[in-house]
């Protein structure tokens, strides 16, 4: 056997990086539809989460976030590196998630749900929003209040009331249109968010801007954004929504 030279190409596409919960079940596919053409490169990695969402086992992801990090290709440059959890952001803090990423790994961006969505909002100039969780009161309320500020209230919020995280990946886009119709009933919203990254989104945003005629956008959805207004115009998501169409207000 003999030598044989090679040559090292310059990667050309974007990459991007994304922290799973091991529980979820939803995001991984949802962001592949989201870009789906060979521009972007996403990695992917997981971090141990409780099979129940509770504030404890939320919080206790911030001890493992620089080692499932540090899993992700050590010699990628990324673009952005996104956490995939909206209640663990609040739970942990959004300076300290961005924090522990970053020692981890090269990024230009540590992304999360949770900032995505307050700059959904400023985006699409919600003041007045509704809000959807899968989740029981003690995990869906600090999300409600970690969102509210910065020019936006919650002026109605519904919850499942659901802890065990596989109950929520299976949560049916019936129930979701249902619990988004029940908060824009009244009128005095301007906009739905749908919270967790878990719970499925994609399929229903699109019929119920149509129905409700309001900008509805979901936890995946927005943190997808965020990313590709992080990464720049060569990334392009894919989904048929007013949070991608949208002018800033």
């Amino acid at each position: 056997m003999s030598g044989f030279p090679f040559d090292l190409d310059t990667p050309e596409r974007v990459t991007l990086g994304l922290i799973v919960l091991h529980v979820d079940e939803t995001i991984e596919g949802d962001f592949r539809r989201i870009f789906p053409g060979p521009d972007v490169a996403l990695y992917m990695t997981r971090i141990p989460s409780g099979a129940e969402a509770t504030p404890e086992t939320l919080g206790r992801m911030e001890a493992d976030l620089p080692r499932v990090t540090a899993l992700l290709p050590p010699a990628a440059q990324f673009a952005a590196v996104g956490y995939g959890c909206t209640s663990g952001t609040t739970m942990i803090g959004v300076d300290r998630v961005t924090e522990l990423v970053e020692s981890a790994c090269r990024t230009g961006a540590v992304c999360n749900p949770l900032s995505a969505a307050r700059a959904a909002c400023r985006h699409l100039g919600i003041r007045s929003l509704g809000l959807v969780s899968p989740y029981r009161p003690d995990v869906a309320q600090p999300v409600c209040d970690a969102l509210a500020g910065d020019g936006t209230e919650i002026a109605r919020a519904v919850h499942f009331g659901e802890a065990i995280e596989a109950n929520v990946a299976r949560i049916s886009g019936n129930s979701v249109k249902a619990a988004a119709r029940e908060v824009a009933r009244h009128g005095d919203i301007d906009g739905i968010f749908l919270s967790c990254t878990n719970l499925r989104t994609l399929d229903v945003i699109g019929p119920l801007e149509q129905e409700l005629g309001l900008p509805v956008f979901g936890s995946n959805l927005a943190l997808a954004w965020a990313m590709a207004r992080t990464a720049g115009p060569r990334v392009t998501p894919k989904l048929d929504c007013r949070l991608m169409q949208a002018e800033p207000a």
